[in-house]
């Protein structure tokens, strides 16, 4: 008897994203996994990003298109509406790594509460910049954050039984409480050990770069401590250094 496959809820949000909305798309149609429910959440867009989405209709089993609060609560109602076994959030312009990598995530381990993999950044042409400044760790826990964000959001799948809602007092990186909140409740945390996500540079939390590190900062605190949190963005601060030394301004 062939073993059942985990179902996978992937939830897109878009607002007038024509322009990139197509090759995240794409990358979950061209999927060879077979457990795929596809959740779109579109905040009532007016450029035309409708009519691609509507391109891809027969991929899709959930579309809602109607106004949100913002990007979090965007988010907040995908995750209410998901049914699978887990959970990945691939935002608008990011990509699934390659057309089996649902396949290499659920068969690199059976029933972890995780899985994490590597990621590739990308530019508006689509171009492979190289991988992120913030290498993926061996081994993952709650507390693999303190200097920095080292797993991209778009390349972690969480069970669904341990996701809570998105914390909206944040408005650009309540991502990075919510997976840690899934982490510390997590018993199993798997390293599929390949690329599973392609990340287009220049979103929302670069344009507001400021307002995300203080963001950011607060949510290290209450993890974390505050003492502790300013020894390890001193840290952070001189690996920043060093990196631009090196490699010049980073894109991530």
């Amino acid at each position: 008897m062939l073993e059942k496959k985990p179902k996978i809820s992937i939830i897109t949000i878009v607002y007038n994203n024509v322009r990139d909305i197509r090759y995240t798309l794409a990358s979950v149609a061209k999927q060879d996994y077979p457990n795929i429910e596809y959740i779109i959440v579109d905040g009532l867009s007016t450029d035309g990003t409708l009519d691609v989405i509507q391109e891809f209709r027969q991929h899709i089993s959930i579309l809602i298109s109607e106004k949100d609060k913002g990007i979090y609560d965007a988010m907040n109602k995908g995750l209410r509406a998901a049914t699978g076994d887990y959970v990945l959030f691939l935002n608008s312009g990011d990509e699934l790594f390659a057309s089996d990598t649902l396949s290499k995530v659920f068969g690199s381990a059976p029933d972890a509460d995780i899985y994490y993999g590597e990621t590739k950044l990308v530019n508006e042409d689509r171009e492979i910049l190289g991988d992120r400044r913030h290498a993926c760790p061996e081994q993952f826990d709650w507390k693999s954050f303190k200097y920095g964000m080292n797993v991209c959001h778009q390349a972690i799948y969480v069970k669904r039984s341990i996701t809570e809602p998105y914390d909206l007092q944040y408005k650009l990186s309540s991502d990075i409480d919510w997976v840690i909140r899934a982490a510390k409740k997590a018993n199993k945390i798997v390293n599929v050990k390949d690329y599973v996500a392609k990340y287009l540079v220049g979103g929302m939390s670069q344009q507001r770069h400021k307002q995300s590190l203080k963001e950011r900062y607060e949510i290290f605190k209450k993890y974390y401590g505050f003492i502790p949190n300013l020894f390890n963005h001193g840290i952070i601060a001189l690996r920043l250094m060093l990196h631009r030394f090196k490699n010049g301004k980073t894109r991530d």
